[in-house]
């Protein structure tokens, strides 16, 4: 895994330096440029940092070039087929003189040019300087594994694994405002954009050509759902059992120690039971747990004992630890490495795991990326549930509900909590209900959140455009299929993925996900919706599939989901820390909110009567990143 970025315009060594200096924590073990005039008087220069996992030898170094020169690459991630790719590009005469999965790309494009990209079975982010076409060539993975960003500044073009390398080249610090009303409403930002005006992500499964001064970016992969109905349901749980198995098998090439993340889970649980059974060794394996104390406030059950259970039954080299609310210190150090605010508690559980990794090892693998393709989370059900619930007269349901705390210590908890995020969205029609589910800020309370002036100049954004169009998309399939299409476009990679790699890069840490291969999305898009999501149960077929490599205390333990205990922090250790960030003078310094609405956001929360840990958690983490990316303060 490394660091890569690079100009089209006035590169020099200077501002590429500048650029690789910035992400240096995405690979230690090694840097290089390539700098290059064109015959229009322009100056090209990619940069490389490189974190070493395979061929350590100096045969690796990057930017990489062609045997005759005419081609560079500079490349994050990896190619899983690489081996096989190479066997099929020796007999088409290419010659290698390294056993990097880099050449093999750099093969790859002179021997099918941009279609090189439906060979590739792994995780990527690279660009490649064609010097007999003067065209660059950006491409990112299929499910978004990895990222990289793009602008047009005055010194031309640029790209990076990084916004922060962009900003070295003295990108005007300005707020996208139609940015920042998505990131309200979904706690991250929707691709392309970002919360940096005239800064952009290039979406999964999507490569961008820039020739000539012009930009174009073309789709060369999609989620296709062609449900297989004359199969049974053994049928689909071997053939699930075997990709998977294989996607793990592959994901485990490395010259380097590999380890993975346990939650004591289903799909971490999976991933640690297949690295055994393949390799016959003993596996590293990372978990991290809360008090009792802290999780008398959260849903989040207690994970450790699963884990415990898991790394005792396979004989791993288990590594636990307790996370302690000292651990919010991280936070300031958290939001710089995300680039923008992503407001998961999960940046913190997933940073500190890596770093207790990144001690021994180089890589982990995940297990995530299950939920999204099997239909693991609560809102999937929620959606059935709310047929039931619609079968309350609405005068008993809301007075019912409306009497209930929605965040309370306790049993009912969740409980409780759940009920009120499915009252809220209910009645309404199916997309809408789903993105009700996924949302925390409604347009109703950001108009009460918003200044005049915020409110004034967001009234034409429609934060939910881009899960409309890929709603549209998909409209005549099953509506499981929907939901999971629009979690694998938009969630998984614009959140989930997008702070896996922030996390593990932080740490000079390497993070596979077998679950992604996209062998095994495309497996997973053939069964039919009912075997994923099948009356109450979810991930049904997944569950079938591993009857025989999990024990049942695992494959029918309630879910935890990832992440740390927000609520309790917020409401006992941190309530000094809320109330100096987020002050009426702060909040009113600003212009964006209105200061009394936000101290009755945080009030509420306090108080048991709305949980708004995760509002909260928002406008912090929004306010920390005002202060070190747009003013600029360490």
């Amino acid at each position: 895994m490394c660091g890569i970025c690079g100009l089209v315009g006035q590169a020099n060594s200077e501002n590429i330096n500048a650029m690789l200096g910035i992400i240096a924590h995405r690979g230690p073990d090694d840097a290089g440029i390539y700098i290059s005039e064109t015959p229009s008087g322009e100056t090209v220069g990619l940069g490389h940092r490189r974190l070493s996992i395979i061929d350590l030898s100096a045969a690796g170094h990057q930017p990489m070039s062609s045997i005759d020169g005419r081609v560079w690459l500079t490349f994050n991630g990896e190619i899983y087929n690489y081996l096989e790719l190479r066997q099929d590009l020796i007999s088409r005469g290419h010659k290698f003189r390294s056993n990097t999965d880099s050449e093999v790309i750099i093969a790859a494009y002179q021997e099918w040019g941009e279609q090189c990209l439906i060979r590739f079975n792994g995780m990527f982010a690279f660009a490649i300087w064609d010097i007999n076409l003067q065209k660059l060539f950006i491409a990112r993975d299929r499910l978004g594994i990895k990222p990289v960003y793009y602008a047009q500044t005055k010194q031309g073009f640029a790209f990076a694994s990084e916004i922060k390398a962009l900003l070295t080249l003295g990108i005007p610090r300005e707020i996208d405002l139609s940015a920042l009303h998505q990131y309200l409403t979904f706690l991250w930002v929707p691709d392309p954009k970002t919360l940096f005006q005239g800064i952009y992500k290039l979406p999964p499964a999507h490569y961008l050509t820039y020739q000539h001064g012009e930009i174009e970016i073309t789709e060369y992969w999609d989620m296709k759902f062609d449900e297989d109905k004359r199969h049974s349901e053994d049928y689909w749980a071997e053939m699930l059992l075997e990709t998977l198995h294989n996607a793990t098998k592959s994901q485990l090439v490395s010259d380097v120690p590999l380890g993975a993340f346990l939650s004591g889970g289903i799909d971490s649980s999976s991933i640690v039971a297949l690295m055994h059974k393949t390799t016959g060794k003993q596996v590293n394996t990372y978990t991290i747990g809360f008090t009792s104390e802290d999780l008398s406030y959260d849903v989040i059950p207690d994970d450790v004992k699963y884990a415990r259970e898991i790394g005792k039954l396979f004989k791993t080299n288990y590594n636990e630890a307790i996370l302690k609310p000292e651990v919010f210190d991280l936070l300031p150090k958290l939001v710089w490495h995300m680039d923008e605010p992503i407001a998961d508690p999960a940046i913190i559980t997933s940073f500190l795991i890596c770093r207790a990794a990144r001690e021994t090892l180089t890589v982990l693998l995940s297990g995530m990326g299950g939920d999204e393709i099997f239909s693991g989370y609560p809102r999937h059900l929620a959606v059935k549930l709310a047929e039931i619930y619609k079968l309350v007269p609405p005068q008993i349901s809301s007075s019912i509900v409306s009497a209930l705390p929605a965040s309370k210590p306790g049993i009912f908890n969740a409980f409780f909590r759940n009920l009120h995020k499915l009252a809220k969205s209910a009645n309404l029609p199916f997309q809408a209900q789903y993105l009700g589910y996924g949302t925390y800020f409604t347009n109703e309370e950001k108009q009460r959140l918003y200044s005049k002036e915020l409110r004034q100049a967001t009234e034409k954004f429609n934060a939910y455009e881009k899960h409309e169009y890929f709603f549209n998309r998909v409209k005549s399939e099953h509506w499981i299929n929907q939901m999971l299409y629009i979690d694998t476009k938009l969630f998984l990679p614009c959140l989930n993925l997008t702070y896996t790699d922030k996390t593990s890069m932080a740490t000079s840490l390497e993070v596979r996900v077998p679950y992604l291969d996209h062998e095994l999305v495309e497996l997973s898009a053939r069964i039919p919706a009912e075997l994923k999501l099948r009356g109450f149960t979810r991930k049904y077929i997944l569950k079938r599939a591993l009857n025989s490599v999990l024990p049942s205390s695992i494959i029918n333990r309630k879910k935890a989901g990832f992440s740390a205990p927000l609520r309790a922090w917020l409401r006992r250790d941190f309530a000094d820390l809320v109330a100096d960030w987020l002050s009426p003078s702060k909040i009113e310094s600003r212009g964006f909110f209105d200061p009394v609405e936000v101290k009755r956001v945080i009030d509420a929360n306090n108080q048991g009567r709305e949980d708004n840990s995760l509002k909260i958690f928002q406008l912090l983490t929004f306010e920390m990143w005002y202060q070190r990316f747009i003013e600029n303060r360490n």
